[in-house]
């Protein structure tokens, strides 16, 4: 469900990560080891992220650690969005598409 709203596969995988995480915190290769996605699209859409408030990123010498912004205005929302979301793709249910 996710997907329909979220169109960038790599964006919507680190959503998902770091909505359900709030408390974690890492850097674009730790993250592209869990992902398993390419580290250059990972840190492309970390900065689209981060500019957007919903991550914020600390420098540690020369590496970039990011987490959850647990002030982001639609946090919850959005927490609650990728559960829901995760909670009907484990459930194999598929989409209402009944209006009404």
């Amino acid at each position: 469900m996710l997907d329909v709203f979220v169109t960038s596969r790599v964006r919507r995988k680190i959503i998902v990560v770091f909505a359900k995480y709030p408390d974690f915190k890492t850097h674009v290769r730790g993250l592209s080891k869990l992902i398993k996605e390419d580290p250059g699209n990972i840190q492309r859409e970390l900065r689209r992220l981060a500019k957007s408030g919903f991550l914020i990123v600390t420098k540690r010498g020369n590496t970039s650690i990011y987490q959850t912004n647990k002030q982001f205005p639609i946090l919850k929302e959005l927490q609650s969005i990728v559960i829901k979301s995760q909670q009907q793709e484990s459930a194999g249910k598929p989409l209402n598409k009944t209006i009404g």
